[in-house]
């Protein structure tokens, strides 16, 4: 089964989106952090708290690898696309990978003040959101095979958009 991978920055809609994308295929989802989350019984936040973000990244080296050889659409944490390993399988056959791109003036309304986002804490969201932004682009743009601006857009419009870019099913 063909893997459709979301990937983008905190507040992009992967999420929502890939729930609606996968209910319009008919395949499955998963939220990897949500996955992470069922499997540790903590939640993202307290795994960074308590155990850092190194060990969190571990955690979701081996979760994205899992679902990815999985199949049907998964949405990964915004980070996770910077480890190598997940970078490598994103690239590799059977995986369409999807780039929700987001501003970060959208991405901050979405966001709002959800507190489970640890690289996000603090204050200051729109200039972090902005910080991550700069730094995971380029990973983003060289791992998508397809790029969705989801800006100013409903999910719908967007799932819309993923559906016509991978073209039939």
């Amino acid at each position: 089964m063909t893997t459709i991978a979301l990937i983008g920055a905190p507040g992009s809609g992967k999420s929502t989106v890939g729930a609606l994308l996968a209910e319009r295929l008919g395949v499955g989802f998963i939220d990897v952090d949500a996955a992470i989350e069922a499997h540790d019984g903590r939640m993202i936040r307290e795994i960074f708290a308590e155990d850092g973000e190194p060990a969190f990244r571990a955690l979701e080296r081996e979760a994205t690898l899992a679902l990815l050889a999985a199949g049907g659409v998964v949405s990964l944490g915004g980070g996770a696309p910077l480890t190598p390993e997940i970078a490598d399988a994103l690239a590799g056959d059977g995986v369409e990978t999807v780039w929700l791109q987001v501003d970060a003036r959208n991405a901050a309304q979405r966001i709002g003040l959800d507190d489970g986002r640890p690289l996000l804490a603090g204050g200051g969201l729109r200039a972090t959101l902005i910080k991550l932004m700069n730094q995971r682009t380029p990973v983003y743009a060289g791992t998508a095979r397809h790029h969705v601006d989801t800006s100013g857009r409903t999910p719908a419009e967007i799932v819309d958009d993923i559906v016509a870019a991978l073209g039939d099913r």
